[in-house]
C-alpha cells in the first residue's frame, strides 16, 4: 500500500480499494461481451455451414450412408483431437487458439469456393472442409470454455452461462440455419462467401480482449483439488533436467510422456467424480442422439417431407427458438422445478425429437418436438456447465472440457454414422425408434444418480 493512501487514513484507503476493485472488474464485464459478441457471430457461420454441407451432399448423392459422412466430418474430430486439444488449451493462449480456429474456418470454406469457381464441389471436397471445421470447432468451443471462468466472477456465472448458451443457441440453431437455407436457396457460392467473411469478423473482435489468457500453470493443489495422484507431477518428472542434455528423440517422447500425464489428470478427475462421470455418460447417448437426427433429417426434409431448403431451415430452426426460450427461462425454471428436473427435461426433449419423427412426418409435429428438444438442451447445458465450473480447477478446464466432450460431443459423428447403417438396413422409420428406446433407456439411470442431495454438493 502507498505512504499517501496511509497517510490519507482509511477511509481512504477503503476508498483506493473500491476503485481498484471497480477497475479490475471492468476488463472482466468487457472480455465477457467480447466473448459473447465473438460466440454469436462465430455460431451464426456455424449454423450456416451446418445445414449448408449436408444440403450440398443431398444434391450430390441420394445414399442416406454418403449423406451422413458430410455431417460426420464435422462431428468425427471431437473424437480424433479433442483430448490432445484440452492438453493445448491449458498450455497456450487461450485468445491465440480462438485466432487459430477462426483461420482453418476460413481456410476450409475458402477452398469449397476456389473448388466451386473451378467447376464444382465433390462430396470428397465437402467431406475435407467439414473435418476441417470440425477441428475447427473442437480447438474454438474447447478454448472459449475454458475462458469462462477467467473472466467472470463465481456468483455471475449462472447468468453468463446462461447468456452465452442463448447466444450459442440462438446463433448456430435458429438465426444460422435460417439464414443458412436463405443463402443456399440464393446460391452455393453466396452461402460459402458470407460465411467466409463471417468468420473473418469473428477474428476481428477478439482483438477486443484484454488481458493474458494463459491458464496459470502448477496452481497450488489444482492437482489435489481434482481427487486424483499429481499426473502434473509425472510430467514434471518427464521433462525436468538431467544430467546430460537430451537429445531431439529424447525430447520427443518426454514431451509426449508429459502430454499423456496430462490427458490422464484429465480423465481422472471426471471418472472419479460419480456425478460428473454420469452426466457425460447420459450426454454421449443424448448427443449420439443429437447427430443422428441431425445426420438423416435433411434427407428426410427433403426427399420424405418434400421440403425446400428454406422449409429445412425453419424446421432446424425450431431447434433455436426451443434453445432461446431455454436459456431465458433458465433461472425461472431452475428456481421453479430445480437444477435436477430442469435437466431432465434435456431427456424428455430428446425423447421426443427420436420418436416423432418415427411416427409422422407432419412439418408442424416435427418442428414442434425440435423445439421440445432446444429448450431442453439448453436447460441442461446452463446447469451443467455451472456444475463443472464450481467442481474443477481452472487450470485444468481445458483438459476437463477435452475429456467431457470426447465423451458427449464424440458421440456425435458415432450416431451420425449409426443413423446412416440403420436407415440404409431397415428404413428410417426403425432407425429413428432404436435412438428413441436408447434414450428412454438413461432415464433410470439419471433418476438414480443426479439427486438433488448431489447437485446441492456439488454447489
Amino acid at each position: 500500500m502507498s505512504a499517501t493512501a496511509t497517510a490519507a487514513g482509511p477511509g481512504a484507503t477503503e476508498a483506493n480499494e473500491a476503485s481498484e476493485a471497480a477497475e479490475a472488474a471492468r476488463p472482466r464485464s468487457r472480455n465477457t461481451a467480447v466473448l459473447l459478441v465473438f460466440t454469436a457471430i462465430t455460431n451464426l457461420a456455424d449454423g450456416v455451414t451446418k445445414i449448408a454441407l449436408p444440403l450440398m451432399a443431398a444434391h450430390l448423392t441420394t445414399s442416406p450412408a454418403r449423406i451422413s459422412l458430410v455431417s460426420l466430418t464435422l462431428t468425427a474430430p471431437w473424437l480424433l483431437v479433442a483430448l490432445h486439444v484440452g492438453v493445448l488449451v491449458d498450455r497456450v493462449d487461450r485468445r491465440r487458439l480462438l485466432w487459430l480456429a477462426d483461420g482453418m474456418r476460413m481456410l476450409a470454406v475458402g477452398g469449397l469456393l476456389l473448388a466451386l469457381a473451378a467447376g464444382g464441389i465433390t462430396l470428397w471436397g465437402l467431406a475435407l472442409a467439414g473435418l476441417v471445421l470440425g477441428v475447427a470447432e473442437v480447438i474454438a468451443l474447447t478454448s472459449a470454455a475454458a475462458l469462462i471462468p477467467a473472466v467472470v466472477p463465481r456468483p455471475a456465472r449462472e447468468r453468463a452461462n446462461a447468456l452465452i448458451t442463448g447466444t450459442e443457441t440462438v446463433a448456430n440453431e435458429f438465426c444460422g440455419p435460417f439464414v443458412g437455407g436463405l443463402l443456399v436457396a440464393a446460391g452455393t457460392g453466396v452461402a460459402l462467401g458470407a460465411t467466409w467473411a463471417t468468420y473473418l469478423a469473428a477474428s476481428l473482435v477478439l482483438l477486443l480482449l484484454t488481458g493474458r489468457f494463459r491458464a496459470a500453470q502448477g496452481a497450488p493443489g489444482a492437482a489435489a483439488h481434482a481427487g486424483a495422484p499429481t499426473a502434473t507431477t509425472a510430467s514434471d518428472t518427464a521433462t525436468a533436467p538431467t544430467a546430460e542434455p537430451l537429445d531431439g528423440d529424447h525430447q520427443a517422447k518426454a514431451s509426449a510422456a508429459a502430454v499423456h500425464a496430462q490427458i490422464a489428470e484429465g480423465l481422472r478427475h471426471l471418472w472419479g467424480q460419480r456425478l460428473l462421470r454420469t452426466m457425460a455418460l447420459i450426454l454421449t447417448v443424448l448427443c449420439a442422439s443429437w447427430g443422428a437426427w441431425l445426420a438423416l433429417m435433411p434427407l428426410v426434409a427433403t426427399r420424405t417431407m418434400g421440403l425446400s431448403a428454406d422449409e429445412y431451415g425453419i424446421v432446424l430452426s425450431a431447434l433455436g427458438v426451443g434453445g432461446l426460450t431455454g436459456a431465458v427461462a433458465a433461472t425461472w425454471v431452475n428456481r421453479l422445478l430445480g437444477r435436477r428436473w430442469a435437466m431432465f427435461a434435456d431427456l424428455l426433449g430428446t425423447l421426443a425429437m427420436m420418436a416423432v419423427p418415427a411416427l409422422t412426418t407432419r412439418l408442424w409435429a416435427v418442428a414442434l418436438s425440435a423445439f421440445v428438444g432446444g429448450m431442453g438442451g439448453t436447460l441442461w447445458t446452463v446447469n451443467a456447465r455451472l456444475l463443472a465450473q464450481n467442481l474443477v480447477p481452472e487450470a485444468m478446464m481445458g483438459r476437463y472440457s477435452g475429456v467431457a466432450r470426447l465423451l458427449s460431443w464424440g458421440a456425435l459423428p458415432v450416431g451420425a454414422g449409426l443413423m446412416g447403417v440403420l436407415a440404409e438396413w431397415c428404413g428410417v422409420r426403425w432407425a429413428f425408434l432404436v435412438f428413441a428406446a436408447t434414450v428412454l433407456a438413461t432415464v433410470p439411470v439419471f433418476l438414480r444418480v443426479v439427486t438433488a442431495d448431489a447437485l446441492r454438493a456439488a454447489e
